[in-house]
């Protein structure tokens, strides 16, 4: 009897604990309590709850490429505001919207949430910012003759409250954007393109491993249309996208591919910033540099090319150590630039960290009004090219890597004439032609030339006859290298300052900065007469030729199967027209 009670009671345990299963997976209470007092709500008409916002016979590459949907909630028939804004691809209609915590009419982490009325005949709108033509229904006719709504560049933003133009700063508003790409690591290192935002026809910008690719790869682990990158406008951010790759894409090691790789479904649009990695597959990293369009335009020309050159060594690996950059106004002072090649050894760690602190030393030096104006009274940049290398020097903590470095500042006197000055460590170099007039822009710092073994046998440690090598490097000045600095004093730091030249704008002077890879194949002569043919060959184009004048030379280089990095920055000053800049780090 005792037992037939114990099992009577276990049943009935059972049942009481099943009952408050399916009572806490209702959750009848809800229906018991509104909103939030604190909420404030408002009244949206929509068509159709059930229908999508985004059709799904939408054109996948626009449809990809517009809004970035991360933060997608799906709730019944609620809207909320308060985080990222994006067009889901669901049923749902949950918008998440990142406010700046500044705004002058909501508090930081309010929510703004929309009753909704079934009413097919109105837009959505959201909180009276976004207006956004509904999907139409068309019928199953139409589709078939695939009749489709461009969603990703005819959505209209109208600032219907003009208290939303708070959150818009003018100036971004207005600025256009210039993305560059560098492949750092990989089979393709070295290799590098660049686009505008304003340049629609460019976009978007394609990474695969076939043609037509934009930054075409030769990686085997990366798919033949892998990865794309376009301009949002309503954002007006660069947004990356899968493309269904086989590999995955990562961005900063975080995978931004389709879950399922092996349905070739397309990722979701993720926002780039300057700075990022992109990883395809497992070797290929292609380093993000975004620049504001209105800090970038130069009046004069300029062209950049680069290649490790890898295959000059029977296919034999080659890793690239050359680092070019430029930057036109340096920050805060509009009427200086700075150009410049690093070439590294014992790894690019060096390299790129004096492509960094270089410029930024520069414009330190001359954020000094006094310093400034004694550079654009005397015509002479001397001591603030001296400092800046001396203080990145100083910065620098490479103990077993090295590089030259090369850089020409370049400033505009106000009365549309340019002033240049140069100054370098190691072999990479700079030839100006002005008026026809050869000029050398910089010294050769190798242990076997002559200014150099003078310098030598001034320390009092002259070298021996035929002696090239000094600790097994072929230079003798570099930054960097700090531990062989400490174990031999005839290693330096100290650059080598040129005159600074005068530039009438209304001559064809140019210049070329080059690193050794160049310069071992190609005589300074022969360089001036490249230039002088190919941009005869362009003058009736009507259009800026810097960038082919720089790769026509960087294919010299390649003809001529040079055996080092060439990296090659070219200066038109006879180009008037402004163009975009490219910085590359």
């Amino acid at each position: 009897m005792a037992m037939v009670e114990s099992i009577v009671g276990v049943i009935i345990l059972m049942l009481l604990l099943i009952l408050l299963i399916i009572f806490i997976a209702c959750k009848p209470w809800r229906f018991f309590f509104s909103s939030s007092p604190s909420t404030r709500s408002r009244t949206i008409k929509v068509g159709d709850l059930e229908r999508p916002l985004v059709s799904e016979d939408v054109d996948p590459v626009r449809n990809q490429s517009n809004e970035v949907a991360r933060n997608l909630v799906v709730e019944g028939s609620c809207i909320q505001t308060e985080g990222h804004l994006s067009l889901p691809r669901t049923h749902g209609l949950v918008y998440k919207q990142r406010l700046p915590p500044t705004a002058p009419h909501f508090s930081q982490g309010a929510s703004l949430v929309l009753d909704v009325i079934s009413d097919s005949s109105e837009d959505v709108l959201l909180g009276q910012t976004l207006k956004r033509p509904w999907v139409s229904n068309h019928s199953a006719e139409e589709q078939n003759l695939g009749i489709k709504e461009d969603i990703s560049y005819n959505i209209n933003l109208h600032l219907e409250n003009d208290r939303f133009k708070d959150f818009v700063p003018k100036d971004v508003v207005d600025q256009g954007s210039s993305l560059t790409l560098e492949v750092i690591d990989g089979p393709s290192r070295g290799i590098r393109c660049s686009v505008q935002s304003t340049n629609s026809s460019k976009l978007p910008l394609t990474l695969g491993r076939v043609s037509p690719s934009d930054l075409l790869l030769k990686d085997s682990e990366v798919s033949g249309k892998h990865a794309l990158i376009n301009w949002n406008l309503n954002k007006l951010k660069w947004e990356l996208v899968d493309m269904g790759s086989l590999n995955g894409t990562f961005l900063n090691s975080r995978a931004v591919n389709h879950p399922d790789s092996g349905s070739r479904h397309w990722g979701e649009p993720i926002e780039l910033a300057s700075g990022d990695i992109i990883t395809l597959g497992t070797t290929s990293k292609v380093y993000v540099l975004i620049t504001s369009q209105a800090e970038c335009q130069i009046p004069f020309g300029v062209g950049v090319a680069s290649d490790p050159m890898a295959l000059r060594r029977g296919g034999k690996k080659l890793p690239m150590e050359d680092v070019c950059y430029h930057q036109w106004p340096l920050p805060g002072v509009d009427q200086f630039g700075l150009f410049g090649i690093c070439d590294g050894h014992g790894g690019a760690g060096a390299a790129k960290s004096a492509s960094k602190l270089l410029p930024e030393m520069v414009a330190n030096i001359l954020s000094d009004s006094l310093k400034r104006e004694r550079v654009l009274s005397l015509c002479d940049a001397s001591d603030v090219l001296r400092d800046a290398f001396f203080q990145t020097e100083a910065c620098m903590n490479h103990h077993y890597e090295g590089c030259t470095a090369t850089v020409l500042l370049v400033w505009a006197d106000g009365h549309e004439n340019f002033f240049a000055q140069c100054a370098n460590v190691g072999d990479s170099a700079c030839v100006m032609n002005i008026d026809g007039k050869q000029i050398k822009m910089t010294e050769d710092h190798r242990i076997s030339s002559n200014s150099e073994r003078h310098r030598i046998k001034e320390t009092g440690e002259p070298l021996k006859e035929g002696e090239t090598r000094l600790c097994g490097l072929n230079l003798a000045r570099m930054l960097g290298d700090k531990f062989l600095k400490q174990q031999d004093a005839r290693f330096s730091s100290e650059p080598y300052i040129s005159q600074a030249v005068r530039i009438d704008h209304t001559g064809r002077a140019f210049a070329i900065l080059a690193s050794d890879g160049f310069w071992d194949v190609i005589s300074v002569k022969k360089a001036i007469q490249l230039v002088l043919q190919t941009r005869e060959r362009y003058a009736t184009d009507g259009e800026d030729s810097s960038e082919k004048i720089a790769n026509y030379l960087l294919s010299e280089a390649r003809t001529l199967r040079t055996k080092d990095n060439t990296s090659i920055i070219f200066l038109d000053f006879h180009t008037t027209s402004k163009i975009s800049c490219k910085f590359d780090s």
